[in-house]
């Protein structure tokens, strides 16, 4: 019996559901039965399918060994209400299946669930919001778009700096961040962050996206206890006092030795019974019906334990505050009472860990298709929230520290060069080409040399610049561009050209080394008789 994994993607569930039945109808043992005096070909008992099945599924890596027979029972039930199985006689949907000598049959076609018919979706990622998105309501129809003409003179602009001169720069405040923005990006980022985890193309076949509300994740994030536990800011939707009482006294069950053991025998079952009554009469389960695929398609992960922690991480921040906390004190409590060794057995018939999940398993996951597998797969996420919710239920860092440096960065300040907030509208690309390492390294290595060479030429023929200016410049482009410097100037002697060399003018002869030294003065004798 051979049960091939089923990865994380879209309708997981009805995949699983249509090869379990395909895989059940090629497999089962068939035989020759015997029923009141009469022969029946190629048929089997009820017994002999919940065996054979159980086993099936406890072997399987989508379900586990911890599928029970009761679940198998359950399951064997759904395929006679959708006619995968008939009763010897040809009766199907109103029967009930039960766990007996009951003869049971293959019909001619076995119907398999078909797959949900949805709007074709774009295989885009997210989008983040972005300040040069226009605001809500308005159109970009009718605003003109003014071609772009790469000249020698924006070139030059550009790359200024790497010649020497840097341009005189602005501070220009960013428009106000308002609290629909900061909730955008949440949504938009914590979204995307999940679509890659899963690796689909999209999230609209997994869950509506536009029913995600970013405020209750948000409000998971930061409005948690020093334990990590939601608060919630209404009261009103908080877990009943008798109902929060009972699950710490279970939590916390004392030691025989306490004289605060209750007095009478059989109190933990009674307690224990008042909190499954309670979580099984909720309205919804706790990770909502509309989570219900996103949760199973995660389930496809579980044998990449650390990958399926994160994406269980961000489903959960998806949740309602108040569906948070009743997981999150219930995984609490279902984790202590499994590993408190001093509690007593809750059921006769079934093991501590074994009954938590039986019990809370469909109050936890359960899809309105009534025709899934949804006990099978829900008992495999409680017994994986069990080992592991305290990662689960703890806030991803990596994805808090990505959107809040995000966020800090579209608060701040935004330097702008002279020439960088042209008016200038850009088509993105509809589409990438690839292309092959040769063209790449081709387009790499002279795919800006025109405009360079032009910027250069224009260094050279600047009459306004004197030769020590130009000089300067020319030497601080050759280090900056060394191949295009090399093009225009492949030998010293074209470089000299530029610069010829003046005649240097012959020394002039000092007239006064000619002369004869300075003598003093001397006193000569008077003619005066």
């Amino acid at each position: 019996m051979e049960h091939r994994i089923v990865g994380p993607g879209p309708y997981r569930a009805t995949r699983l559901w249509n090869e379990t039945v395909e895989l059940f109808r090629a497999k089962m043992p068939l035989r020759k039965h015997r029923c009141r005096f009469k022969s029946y070909e190629h048929c089997f008992t009820a017994a002999e399918a919940v065996d054979w099945l159980h086993e099936l599924l406890r072997c399987s890596q989508n379900f586990g060994p911890e599928v029970t027979r009761k679940q198998t029972v359950q399951l064997l039930k759904k395929f006679l209400k959708n006619h995968v199985i008939e009763d010897i006689k040809g009766k199907w949907g109103q029967e009930d299946f039960e766990d007996n000598r009951h003869l049971y049959r293959f019909p001619p076609s076995s119907p398999l669930k078909p797959y949900p018919k949805k709007p074709p979706y774009q295989k885009d990622v997210i989008k983040f919001p972005e300040w040069n998105d226009p605001p809500p309501g308005t159109s970009q129809e009718n605003i003109p778009v003014r071609p772009v003409v790469m000249n020698s003179e924006m070139w030059y602009k550009r790359h200024s700096i790497a010649i020497g001169e840097v341009p005189a720069c602005r501070l220009v405040h960013r428009r106000q961040l308002t609290e629909a923005n900061v909730e955008e990006i949440w949504k938009s980022m914590t979204l995307s962050y999940l679509q890659k985890i899963l690796g689909l193309d999209s999230l609209e076949e997994v869950l509506d996206i536009k029913l995600v509300n970013s405020k209750f994740i948000i409000h998971n994030v930061y409005s948690v206890s020093k334990q990590g536990v939601v608060i919630l800011d209404d009261k009103s939707k908080e877990l009943p006092h008798w109902v929060l009482s009972a699950m710490k006294c279970l939590a916390n069950w004392p030691n025989c030795s306490d004289l605060k053991q209750p007095m009478y025998l059989g109190f933990e079952k009674d307690v224990f019974k008042t909190i499954a009554d309670y979580y099984g009469h909720l309205k919804e389960p706790l990770l909502t019906f509309h989570l219900f695929d996103a949760f199973v398609s995660v389930l496809g992960l579980l044998q990449k334990e650390k990958v399926a922690v994160e994406a269980f991480q961000i489903c959960c921040l998806l949740l309602p505050p108040e569906n948070r906390r009743k997981l999150q004190l219930l995984m609490r409590m279902m984790a202590r009472i499994c590993l408190n060794k001093e509690m007593p057995p809750l059921c006769d018939g079934f093991g501590t860990r074994t009954l938590m999940v039986q019990t809370f398993s469909r109050c936890i996951l359960c899809s309105k298709d009534e025709v899934d597998l949804d006990e099978l797969l829900a008992a495999r996420l409680v017994t994986f929230l069990m080992d592991n919710y305290q990662e689960i239920l703890k806030v991803p860092l990596d994805l808090q520290t990505s959107i809040e440096e995000r966020v800090a960065h579209l608060r701040r300040v935004q330097i702008k060069y002279p020439g960088a907030d042209m008016d200038i509208t850009l088509s993105a690309p509809s589409f990438c080409r690839q292309i092959s390492p040769e063209e790449f390294e081709y387009q790499r290595s002279y795919g800006s040399q025109e405009p360079l060479a032009a910027l250069l030429e224009e260094v050279i023929t600047d009459a306004k610049l004197s030769s020590k200016e130009k000089k300067k410049k020319l030497k601080q482009f050759q280090k900056s561009y060394p191949e295009v410097y090399q093009e225009r100037f492949p030998t010293p002697e074209s470089e000299a050209l530029l610069f010829p060399e003046k005649p240097k003018p012959k020394p002039q002869l000092l007239m006064w080394a000619l002369k004869k030294p300075f003598q003093p003065f001397q006193r000569t004798r008077s003619f005066r008789m």
